[in-house]
């Protein structure tokens, strides 16, 4: 035994050949945290002492390689200085390096999932073999920083500056054929064979027959490239990674590219450096704290819906009532991941469309090489189109999602309620109607659910699970668990108007329509808040949701809040729509919509939005600049997400903030609601309710905001 710890263990084999594994005890995978930073420093001085070591492997115990650092660790890391994180991540870096340069040959078996630092250990090895299965990638960019372990030093050195800056910008993993092209790994072996392959590559280092000190000598040294060749590569990369990724907005990648630009012609050493001082300006970057803070929130929200789902009961077979396009978007969701489904509508037609639906989401997986023909005609398999409930006695769940329609939606309800067993959940896909009101309607009202699901269905991620006055336990959980069963993320909220999501949205729709009475022209506010990071403008949000169903989902919140979203005057949304302008669905909202070349509908300003909104302008119109567009479309949207917690129809700051991110596309960068409020700080946010007070009750705020900023306290721990 040469080292032994609780992460890392470094023992003998043969022939000279030492194994230094990964296996951090009670963990489920590997990650740099910091007591396995501390072991790998032991682990390197005890390899240093060792003098009958002639190579070396670095393996895995565990399914993931290694899964990258512990990313619960950077929020008390961040909070340091510039300087502070660069000295972190420089002793962490003296490890890697002085692993780097023992006097004999390295291999990585990578076995599974060798992700950001875990990449990163493959790295300062003279080889690594893959196994078939395995994946590799660095995906730091995606928390808001970049490599900071050597990665943008030796990845450029080994796989070239723009396969480098492709590899660290998008942050994508690579399969094991991918990573082999790209010379990011030497050999690729079924995974059986991957410690023998290893064995095998440091065998024949020691034998003179691999030049593994030429291998090592490339990390070490300035990249072997001309000032005309070098500016040309990231000329190159930066026109394909700022075309992806607004710098204003996701800094992290042109910090890496600027790094690399300052180390290229640099040694390892000095190289490294530079690494650290540029991840050090990413780490402290606001958006850093947001992605770290998503990631963090992600898992929290995954975590509570595994515990919302102990009580669950077996679904072996669900059942969606109306089909068209959102019954088979959620008939193919379920299909696609394994589950039986049948999909059972009143008209033919509406079958065919909701097939068509289902064939056309897996057409388009075929088309991509994501899925064989075959596989696709075994999904479409599980969807069993029906006309009448001859089916329905053995489903376990049972989705209503036919017409926004209180009266049709209880009406179906009860009907499929006396033919389905005593213990099937029924579930309704409303977006807005109470789910407590619906249930008046059923004979076993414990058994009933709301199950939100965002369209397109295949596309978004979230899924509402709303809890009624009278819904169970169990069937909260088995609702949860199918959600989680078909790839979507649950976050249970109790019953209100628009429970969560379009309970906050349509204040937001609010603030826009009182910027357009006012005087704001609807392309500008859509173009300041696209600036601002939203997917789309209201304006187009709205034109993509409907008018038809903004205006109904307008009525609902009005008499639900009448203090702060029913307003004394007719909105633009409303006159539109009363002049039969429904947005993409018939063609014409706010813009008109024209066919592109790809057969996709191209908005453009249509004269005759701006001749009807004319009637509903005041007289003395005003101006706003891009700030003044921002503050009052946020302030109402924050305002109602913090009222949600305040009436506790969503339990944590947490999964508010995950909701609006997967429903409604808030900025990902900014964290969402409750981290921007916190962002821009309590006081100043009640400064700028204060400004704004006048407009209205959705803009003053909310009291839970009062106390909090009061007491000092903020929605997350800032230590």
């Amino acid at each position: 035994m040469v080292y032994q710890g609780n992460r890392i263990t470094v023992t003998m084999l043969e022939d000279g050949i030492a194994n230094m594994q990964y296996n951090a005890e009670n963990e489920s995978v590997n990650k740099f945290d910091a007591e396995t930073n501390k072991q790998f420093g032991e682990a390197v001085t005890a390899l240093e002492k060792a003098d009958d070591v002639k190579g070396l492997i670095v393996t895995s115990a565990k399914g993931v390689f290694i899964a990258g650092a512990d990313i619960t660790e950077f929020v008390g890391s961040f909070k340091k200085s510039e300087s502070e994180i660069k000295d972190w991540v420089v002793h962490v870096n003296d490890a890697f390096n002085r692993f780097e340069d023992l006097p004999f040959p390295k291999v990585a078996a990578i076995n599974g999932a060798a992700m950001g630092g875990g990449c990163e250990m493959t790295l300062v090895c003279e080889y690594r073999v893959m196994s078939d299965k395995a994946i590799i990638g660095l995906p730091e960019t995606q928390l808001g920083i970049f490599p900071g372990f050597g990665g943008t030093v030796r990845s450029t050195r080994i796989i070239g500056i723009d396969n480098a800056l492709e590899l660290i910008a998008t942050g994508s993993p690579k399969k094991a054929l991918a990573a082999l092209k790209l010379g990011l790994v030497d050999a690729t072996v079924p995974a059986d064979d991957l410690q023998d392959a290893a064995i095998d590559l440091v065998k024949k280092c020691i034998s003179g027959e691999l030049d593994w000190k030429a291998k090592r000598e490339e990390k070490l040294v300035p990249v072997k490239l001309n000032q005309l060749e070098q500016a040309m590569a990231f000329n190159s990369a930066k026109g394909m990674i700022f075309a992806k990724a607004n710098p204003k907005q996701y800094p992290a990648p042109a910090l890496a590219i600027e790094a690399i630009e300052k180390h290229v012609n640099l040694s390892r050493d000095k190289a490294i450096d530079v690494e650290a001082t540029y991840f050090a300006k990413a780490a402290k970057t606001p958006q850093a704290e947001s992605l770290v803070g998503l990631f963090l929130n992600d898992q929290l929200v995954k975590k509570l819906a595994k515990q919302h789902s102990k009580q669950a009961h077996e679904i072996n077979e669900a059942a969606v009532l109306g089909a068209g396009i959102m019954g088979g978007g959620i008939a193919y969701q379920a299909a696609s991941k394994g589950l039986p489904i049948i999909m059972k509508d009143i008209k033919s037609e509406q079958l065919d469309l909701g097939m068509g639906e289902a064939s056309k989401l897996l057409g388009k997986m075929v088309d991509r090489g994501k899925m064989t023909p075959a596989k696709m005609g075994e999904t479409l398999s599980r969807i069993r189109p029906t006309l009448n409930y001859g089916d329905f006695a053995e489903t376990d769940i049972v989705i209503e999602a036919v017409v926004e329609n209180p009266n049709v939606k209880r009406a179906v309800l009860k009907e499929v309620e006396g033919l389905v067993k005593d213990d099937c959940i029924l579930a309704s896909n409303t977006s807005t109607i109470s789910i407590t009101f619906l249930a008046e309607a059923l004979e076993r009202p414990e058994n009933f659910v709301g199950m939100h699901f965002f369209n397109p269905v295949n596309r978004m991620p979230l899924v509402e699970v709303i809890r009624g006055e009278k819904s169970s336990e169990e069937a909260i959980s088995t609702t949860v668990a199918l959600a989680t069963k078909m790839g979507k993320v649950p976050v249970v909220v109790n019953d209100c108007p628009g429970f969560l999501v379009n309970r906050v949205l349509f204040p937001y729709f609010g603030a826009f329509d009182l910027l357009l009475k006012q005087g704001a022209d609807f392309v500008h506010v859509d173009k300041v808040m696209e600036k601002f990071g939203w997917p789309m403008g209201p304006a187009y949000l709205i034109d993509v949701v409907g008018l038809d169903t903004g205006v109904h989902g307008a009525e609902v919140m009005a008499e639900g809040f009448p203090d702060r979203m029913k307003p004394d005057y007719k909105g633009a949304i409303e006159l539109l729509y009363e002049n039969k302008r429904l947005g993409q669905k018939n063609g014409v909202g706010f813009y008109k919509y024209e066919m592109d070349k790809r057969g996709k509908p191209k908005k453009v300003a249509d004269e005759a939005t701006y001749e009807l909104l004319k009637t509903t302008t005041d007289s003395e119109k005003q101006t706003f600049d891009d700030q003044a567009i921002i503050d009052r479309t946020m302030l109402a949207f924050c305002n109602e997400t913090v009222r949600c917690l305040e009436d506790n129809i969503v339990s944590t700051p947490s999964e508010a903030d995950m909701a609006m991110i997967m429903g409604v596309g808030f900025p990902p960068f900014r964290g969402g609601p409750c981290r921007y409020v916190d962002q821009m700080g309590l006081d100043n946010y009640l400064a700028l309710c204060e400004k704004y007070a006048h407009l209205g009750k959705a803009y003053e705020a909310p009291q839970k905001i009062r106390d909090m900023a009061a007491a000092g306290e903020t929605f997350y721990a800032t230590a």
